[in-house]
């Protein structure tokens, strides 16, 4: 009845041994990808489950702290494609290079992240305030183009309006000389020839002088606006004519004091045409 008690007792004895042969060495873990939570994680994905993969590589994440690079990489993929979330995936995409800088992948999750500050990039205002602090250059050159932009419709609005001036400038100046070169009429009904010939300058009466033909059409400036901290030349079209394409009329009519419709300075005392 003893041997088998013994056979018994080998037999756990031996299994004891073989689990303890196949732990892994004090110090070392397991791989990232072969996790059980990567792995579910990665399961999730690829049956939709795009939230609960994100909470199954964050839990990762915080479980071996600074060692979860691909970690990072999966969930900033699923926070730029599925949450639309960039500002947490470029978080994620750069703890992934701050991780594996030279990783084959390194020069792809740079593009994302270039990626994801275009697509932040787009959700700001189209007139930032000064003292905002988020900048790139992105939206350096899209304000220089619209700058541009401005300048030359401005440039193409002022000629239009100068040769419309000069049209009626000369068309003035035409009739006055045609009235004055007329000889006056003759008050005497016996002798209607003797009147002065047309071509004798002392019998020519003298013209007055006229008043420039933009003093007598352009009405006086009923409103002034001192321009404070913040204020555009959109902002104040908006404000006076619940307009902003106006702008270019209170550009128009401060070009003494403007450069361009940038050239705002505070303190600066513009006319708001009516």
């Amino acid at each position: 009845m003893r041997y088998p008690w013994r056979l018994i007792f080998s037999s756990i004895c031996v299994g004891v041994l073989l689990v303890g042969c196949n732990r892994l060495p004090e110090g070392e873990t397991v791989a990232e990808i072969n996790e059980p939570g990567y792995e579910e994680g990665e399961r999730l994905k690829r049956q939709g489950r795009e939230q609960a993969a994100l909470a199954s590589f964050t839990r990762v994440i915080n479980s071996r702290k600074d060692g979860a690079p691909e970690s990072h990489l999966e969930v900033g993929l699923l926070y730029q494609l599925e949450v639309k979330d960039p500002i947490a995936a470029i978080y994620h995409f750069r703890r992934f290079l701050e991780l594996k800088p030279n990783s084959p992948q390194a020069d792809l999750v740079r593009g994302r992240i270039d990626a994801a500050t275009r697509n932040f990039a787009r959700t700001l205002p189209a007139q930032p305030l000064e003292n905002q602090l988020i900048r790139n250059d992105h939206l350096d050159v899209i304000e220089t183009l619209q700058r541009e932009n401005t300048r030359l419709k401005d440039e193409v609005a002022t000629h239009r309006g100068n040769r419309s001036t000069s049209r009626g400038t000369v068309a003035n100046l035409t009739d006055n000389v045609d009235r004055n070169s007329r000889p006056p009429l003759s008050t005497s009904a016996e002798n209607p020839f003797s009147r002065a010939p047309i071509s004798a300058p002392a019998q020519r009466p003298v013209s007055r002088p006229q008043r420039p033909a933009a003093e007598t059409t352009t009405a006086e400036p009923t409103r002034v606006h001192t321009v404070v901290k913040g204020d555009t030349l959109y902002g104040l079209s908006r404000r006076y004519y619940q307009d902003s394409t106006r702008a270019k009329d209170i550009y128009a009519a401060n070009r003494n004091k403007m450069r361009s419709q940038n050239d705002l300075q505070v303190g600066m005392r513009l006319v708001i045409p009516q």
